[in-house]
């Protein structure tokens, strides 16, 4: 039986800015992959070439069926030292946004994806309580310039994930160890950016317990302030997993599930969406995190293979927050394509029931459009729809991206 989507859903595809664009100089990240030792397994170079790349790239995504684009601005390239802003780099992303408008893609922008600018994270990045006025400001100028060719906006990707990082280390009781590995990569960062030692403060190796109230804060003033420049709806990401309690763990799930989404959640009523980022569930036990069955089928990210995961944090997202509802991430990183098509076919599934029920779910956002940089993991996992070349830059669209873009152009599944 065929299923039809409603009219104007959005169905998309995903990057990041530093992920794929490659030669992001100003920003923290670049720096920390460059260092001697390093915690990331390579740097990121050239990245995929997106900067340079990324009419066809588009193109791509239009020839495939897709008609949404979710991508970052970066930054860094927009206010590399603290005041400055580049016309040069804001320029950049208006001709992204009209190659976008041109090839009939919509194209949702991202403010903060995970990288800033050196300077920010020298001086304390989100820990410290001026990050939220410093991000407002950069808000104010990339809305003031592109905020005409923007009709969709998300503030911050993934604003809990510093909490969730640090909650998730709480209860497995994995903290970073003193002086260990994670300390020495800070402090050596510290010192080559010169900063001061304990101040250097990346949003994925940070304190969440310190980042997160400027966080919500600087989402608050920052939509706000966009929303003041432009009329485009505008939301915020969150990193969603299905928490499932076993072994006598609900008090402590729910426990988890406050301190890593209920905090946020709870601020965002009246926004125009929630986006939501669900990849897999985990489970928690009266004591810690429970690893899965053994039996279970595993990612290259090391996640259980749980596409279920989404529709209970569409469910969730909807119920707490109040809001519409975007799948702005879901996706898998494996070599198998096969798998990926499974898991994307039974996350649709989810996404379906969903709707079936009366949500307010207005699209599904896949991650990601390239296989890409992914962070500390270097290039060795594969979430793309597109493989990308490593050597010579090519792309080819894998069968999991004809298969889905033929689900955007027809907007039905049958």
């Amino acid at each position: 039986m065929t299923f039809a989507f409603p009219k104007g859903f959005l169905w998309g595809t995903a990057t990041a800015a530093h992920q794929v664009e490659g030669g992001n100089t100003a920003s923290d990240l670049w720096l920390m992959e460059w260092m001697k030792p390093s915690l990331f397994a390579e740097p990121s170079a050239d990245a995929c070439d997106h900067y340079h790349r990324y009419d066809g790239d588009i193109g791509l995504l239009a020839g495939l069926g897709f008609n949404t684009y979710r991508f970052s601005i970066e930054w860094a390239r927009i206010e590399p030292e603290e005041g400055f802003f580049s016309k040069a780099a804001l320029d950049h992303y208006r001709r992204v946004l009209a190659s976008c408008h041109a090839q009939n893609i919509l194209p949702m922008v991202t403010f903060h994806h995970f990288t800033a600018p050196l300077w920010f994270t020298r001086d304390g990045g989100w820990e410290d309580a001026k990050s939220v006025d410093r991000f407002v400001r950069y808000c104010e100028a990339a809305a003031a310039a592109l905020g005409d060719l923007m009709p969709y906006g998300c503030t911050i990707n993934e604003a809990n994930i510093p909490q969730m990082i640090t909650t998730m280390r709480e209860i497995s009781g994995r903290q970073p160890r003193p002086g260990g590995r994670r300390d020495r990569a800070l402090t050596e960062a510290a010192r080559l950016s010169g900063g001061v030692p304990g101040r250097f403060a990346p949003y994925l190796s940070g304190d969440g317990n310190k980042a997160t109230p400027h966080l919500i804060a600087a989402h608050r003033k920052s939509y706000g302030a966009i929303k003041a420049k432009t009329n485009a709806k505008l939301g915020v990401t969150l990193s969603l997993t299905d928490y499932q309690a076993v072994e006598d763990g609900a008090a402590l799930r729910d426990k988890v599930h406050h301190a890593i989404n209920g905090q946020f959640l709870e601020t965002l009523k009246g926004d125009d969406f929630i986006g939501v980022q669900t990849y897999s569930r985990a489970l928690i036990g009266a004591h810690g995190i429970v690893p899965p069955p053994n039996s279970a089928e595993r990612t290259q990210m090391g996640y259980e293979f749980y596409p279920e995961a989404l529709e209970a944090c569409i469910r969730f997202a909807a119920k707490e927050s109040g809001c519409p509802t975007i799948v702005t991430e879901n996706g898998i990183g494996t070599e198998d394509d096969t798998r990926r098509m499974e898991y994307t076919r039974r996350a649709l599934s989810g996404v379906i029931n969903c709707l079936k029920d009366g949500i307010d779910l207005r699209g599904y956002v896949h991650w990601s459009m390239l296989d890409n940089y992914e962070w500390l993991e270097g290039y060795r996992p594969k979430f793309g729809l597109i493989e990308v070349d490593r050597a010579t830059q090519a792309r080819r669209p894998k069968p999991t991206a004809y298969w889905l873009g033929e689900i955007a152009r027809r907007n039905a599944v049958a």
